[in-house]
């Protein structure tokens, strides 16, 4: 049986939309475009878990990751991955090609080049600084806290994975971007 012998890793909600918080997809459950793209290349996907939607389920209100930087967060973004990274070694150790890993960008846990930042939490009600605190959320550059703690799990454990992420503000120019990482990814195992 013919194997591309080459996987890739998936942010959760790549493939299933319905994890995010409420009103933020720009698609309606599998990104088909991207996913197309993968399944057409013949490699295989690894779907990630999402710490978000595991801890605080479907009806959780949008974070930053200053409220994910707790050890507890980190532990627990540790212990959900550390299977994954078992499969990892297993497959690289295999001689399996792991092609990346594909992020979200934005996102508090999931993104890679960028996260939502801001001096976020408190008690809804009779809050009287609510909207200054809506108006500060910002956009910075940086990891989120899934991503950190998978960077620093892979390298404890010698495995030299590729990041990116998807931009939901610019889904076509990430799926470009992507293309362009896989055939990367594609190129640099070859010469290896």
């Amino acid at each position: 049986m013919k194997r591309s012998r080459e996987i890739i890793l998936l942010s959760h909600c790549i493939l299933n939309a319905n994890s995010k918080v409420e009103g933020l997809s720009e698609y309606s459950g599998v990104l088909f475009e991207l996913t197309n793209l993968i399944i057409k290349r013949g490699i295989g996907i690894i779907q990630l878990p999402c710490p978000e939607m595991l801890m605080y389920g479907i009806k959780r209100w949008g974070h930053v990751k200053e409220q994910f930087d707790t050890p507890y967060f980190r532990e627990k973004c540790r212990k959900l991955i550390q299977p994954i990274v078992n499969q990892l070694i297993d497959y690289k150790n295999s001689g399996y090609k792991i092609l990346g890993v594909i992020g979200i960008d934005g996102s508090p846990s999931c993104g890679v080049n960028k996260t939502c930042s801001g001096n976020w939490g408190g008690e809804f009600l009779n809050n009287k600084l609510l909207v200054d605190k809506i108006h500060n959320l910002k956009f910075i550059n940086a990891s989120g806290i899934f991503i950190e703690e998978m960077k620093k799990i892979f390298r404890e454990n010698n495995l030299s994975i590729s990041f990116t992420a998807l931009d939901e503000t610019n889904i076509n120019g990430s799926i470009n971007k992507i293309k362009e990482f896989l055939d990367k990814s594609k190129s640099f195992e070859e010469e290896m």
